[in-house]
């Protein structure tokens, strides 16, 4: 039996509450986790919230909150190849059965082993944050040297595009509100401040002709006004809203795939990808966690840590 946080019908925060879940067992895909740690994203909320009915508006109430984390695997299913139990691993829970909880179940295939040296806090940044950027530089499979924008660089997508961006060798330019500053200084990419004026002007000043690539992390309005500052308009991708290609962008394509994970872990374990996670919060407390979250306003990663 474990405490988790979760909602019995969708709606704003006021539907969270805790709930005793007995430990599941695995299906023939699936890996059940002790988990020590699990991120906070707005996909979290938004699943609460009903916005998402394909993901799961077929699943049963109660549902838990939380779609990635890393722990120590207790039981893999009869069809799981490549993980044993005692493995560190860091990976996207099923649907449903949430992150905010002491033990969950992973998807098998989107489940990978982390380094020993790697702290579990950061392992659970991976599968959602770290997993995007990586694919989103996959992508665009940008040559070193070339120049890329990325419309907020402060959240926690947005600093793990521009340290892998870095670590290929790219020119980072990122934008996101004054409070981020120093934030975004430690990513190496240059800071320009959304808030301060028009920021189109502003970003021309460091790519007159556009910058190679544009990554989106924000959406809507924001979007729109940086999408011309693409160089071309199949070098503008977003990971957040699915109306880009009415601007002649792409969507991230997702892999959601163990290779993936394992290969963001690896550049967290060498200090090429720091997920700076500015609070981490004890279960008890993960409601505040997600409301800030909520807010769009917070920086860096969030994490809960089940040890607190």
């Amino acid at each position: 039996m474990s405490t988790a946080l979760g909602y019995r019908a969708y709606g704003a925060a006021d539907v969270q509450e805790f709930f005793d879940r007995p430990d599941p067992a695995p299906g023939p895909a699936e890996v059940l986790i002790r988990v020590a740690a699990a991120g906070v994203n707005p996909l979290d909320h938004l699943l609460r919230s009903g916005y998402a009915p394909r993901m799961n508006g077929h699943l049963p109430f109660p549902q838990v909150l939380g779609m990635e984390a890393a722990g120590t695997v207790l039981a893999v299913g009869a069809d799981v190849t490549g993980l044993s139990a005692g493995d560190r691993v860091a990976g996207f829970a099923l649907t449903g059965a949430g992150t905010y909880v002491g033990t969950t179940l992973l998807l098998a295939e989107s489940t990978g082993r982390i380094p020993d040296a790697l702290p579990e806090t950061w392992a659970a940044t991976i599968p959602v944050a770290g997993t995007t950027a990586l694919d989103a530089l996959d992508q665009l499979a940008l040559p070193a040297g070339a120049s890329v924008l990325v419309n907020g660089v402060g959240g926690g997508v947005g600093i793990a595009v521009a340290q892998i961006a870095r670590d290929r060798g790219l020119v980072v330019v990122g934008t996101a509100s004054a409070a981020k500053r120093d934030l975004v200084a430690k990513t190496g990419a240059t800071f320009v401040d959304y808030t301060a004026g028009d920021v189109v002007d502003r970003l021309r000043a460091h790519a007159p002709d556009g910058f190679d690539a544009v990554v989106d992390t924000v959406g809507g309005d924001s979007l729109r006004a940086v999408a011309p500052l693409a160089a071309t308009p199949g070098a503008l991708l977003s990971v957040g809203d699915l109306s880009v290609p009415e601007l002649g962008g792409v969507f991230v394509h997702r892999r959601l795939d163990r290779d993936s994970i394992e290969r963001v872990a690896e550049l967290m374990a060498t200090g090429r990808l720091d997920p700076h996670i500015t609070a981490t919060y004890p279960l008890a407390r993960a409601g505040e966690a997600l409301a800030l979250v909520e807010t769009r306003h917070a920086a860096g990663k969030l994490v809960i840590d089940m040890t607190l």
